[in-house]
This record gives structure tokens, C-alpha cells and sequence, in this order.
């Protein structure tokens, strides 16, 4: 089953890639195969610590002759710069991915890790194809949003 690890050095501030990755409703702003973005929920988290909070969302994917709507729950926890993604409903077998940003620097250092199966065996074989070079796009489009937002 895909699994993917990235880890970079940025330019930017710890605070800046956080809140750049925990806005999820903007998404489909820049992120390639993002179609649609919707927030179900959202709700503080004060077990996680100040400011955590607990976001339920749904992300249209479309690839090809592809289109799903898959939901999540996205954990924020700003205080440890840590954003975690579970599985809610969708295409999907399963889904998990963190982001974890710390300072390094005069920038910053992102992890991004993904582990996800789909349902669909087509699907799943198409994705398999291409996944690591399509995770890249991903991270790098993050990378992108951020040039382009903070300069």
C-alpha cells in the first residue's frame, strides 16, 4: 500500500508553512487534483494542547476519468506545528498523513508522511503508477503557495 515520506528544508517560518497546510478550505486554490473543499466541523481540542482543535473536512479528488469525495478529520495542534489526517469516509481502504514543522535555521524543516489503499482496485493500480512522483507534486505545490504568499 502507498507510502510516502518527504522532508524539506524551507525558507519560511515554522508559523507560516503551519498555517499554510492547516487551511485546508484553500486547497483547491493550489493543490493539483484538488477539485473541492469543504469544512463539516470544527471543534477546540484543549486535551492537545492551547489552540488544538479538531477539523472534520471533505476534498473532492478528480485524476483522469476519476472523481472522488473522500472525508477526514484533521487534527491541528499548533503548539507542536503538527497536523494529523485520519479516514473518515470515502474511496479510500484507509488513510493517515502527518505534517510536523520545526525550526531550522533561518527556515524552517517539513515532514510530510502519507500511507493510504483505495478501495478501488483500478484505481489503486493507476495511482500506484505514479504516486511517489504525484506526492512530490504535492509537497512542491505547497512550496509554491508559499513563495507565492510569503515571498
Amino acid at each position: 500500500m502507498p507510502h510516502h515520506s518527504e522532508n524539506r528544508l524551507l525558507p519560511y517560518t515554522p508559523e507560516q508553512i503551519y498555517d499554510l497546510v492547516a487551511d485546508v478550505a484553500r486547497y483547491p486554490e493550489f493543490l493539483p487534483w484538488t477539485a473541492a473543499a469543504r469544512i463539516r466541523s470544527r471543534r477546540p481540542l484543549p486535551e492537545r494542547g492551547e489552540g488544538a482543535e479538531v477539523m472534520e473536512a471533505d476534498l473532492v479528488i478528480s485524476f483522469k476519468v476519476f472523481r472522488e469525495k473522500f472525508g477526514s478529520r484533521v487534527v491541528l495542534i499548533p503548539g507542536e506545528r503538527r497536523i494529523e489526517t485520519e479516514y473518515l469516509d470515502g474511496p479510500f481502504k484507509y488513510l493517515h498523513s502527518f505534517w510536523e514543522v520545526e525550526p531550522e535555521g533561518d527556515g524552517c524543516r517539513v515532514r510530510f508522511e502519507v500511507d493510504f489503499e483505495f478501495r478501488n482496485a483500478i484505481l489503486q493500480k493507476v495511482i500506484g503508477l505514479v504516486f511517489d512522483e504525484a506526492m512530490r507534486r504535492v509537497v512542491g505545490a505547497f512550496e509554491t503557495r508559499a513563495r507565492k504568499l510569503y515571498g
